[in-house]
């Protein structure tokens, strides 16, 4: 049986030769680049390889294959990269202390509530002052002969007082609890807290002025 050579052989034997347009014939060497433009040249493709990695595994479409696994791999790892505990999303770690459901935790919370009572009036001699300025104006402002929302407001601008007096010895405390030195972001905060409080005392005088100082003026005028 005779067997019939393979193009290897062929190229291997002689020139390879190509024929252009006009017919003319030239010679191409076996070895010659014979690619189109434009096209992959995969000798020059495993050459960079082996430049750069310095292995080169035989077949492209495995190199190929890998390179998209580990992209596909590390796309993989981004989507299911963990949240960062500063982001929004993250979830919120565990608290032993919010394990408390309904009225177990309403009677916890009064109970938290008393105790921070009892911290602010032995501690803040601020807050004791305006509780003390509150006992005087609350029956003032419950005896005072005036129309329903006007008592409210002025109820309600005494508690307001109470109230952000409250947070700003909440502010100063957690200050403190960070750090003890002096910082300008630390005096800045304080001072905000202490602006918050001359705001309520501001709006609480306004009130009272512009509800009971009528009344005032008016029995003034009646008993002289």
């Amino acid at each position: 049986m005779r067997n019939r050579p393979s193009p290897a052989s062929r190229a291997s034997n002689g020139a390879l030769r190509a024929v252009d347009a006009d017919g003319d014939t030239t010679s191409i060497e076996p070895f010659d680049d014979v690619s189109e433009p434009g096209t992959h040249n995969h000798a020059d493709h495993a050459r960079g390889l082996n430049g750069t990695h310095g292995v080169q595994r035989s077949g492209g479409a495995n190199s190929s294959g890998h390179e998209s696994g580990r992209s596909n791999a590390s796309n993989g790892d981004t989507q299911h990269e963990p949240l960062s505990p500063d982001d929004p999303l993250a979830p919120l770690p565990f608290n032993p202390y919010k394990g408390n459901r309904g009225l177990t935790r309403a009677w916890h919370a009064m109970k938290n509530s008393l105790a921070g009572f009892r911290v602010a009036i032995r501690e803040e001699s601020a807050f004791r002052q305006e509780l003390t300025l509150a006992a005087i104006l609350i029956p003032c402002g419950v005896l005072v002969p005036v129309e329903p929302v006007s008592r409210v407001l002025l109820l309600g601008s005494v508690l307001l007082v109470l109230i952000v007096e409250l947070l700003n010895s909440s502010v100063e405390a957690a200050i403190d609890r960070i750090s003890l030195e002096r910082h300008e972001l630390s005096r800045r905060a304080k001072d905000l807290g202490s602006a918050a409080v001359m705001v309520a005392l501001g709006m609480c005088l306004m009130t009272w002025v512009l509800i009971v100082g009528p009344l005032v003026v008016h029995w003034v005028k009646a008993w002289l």
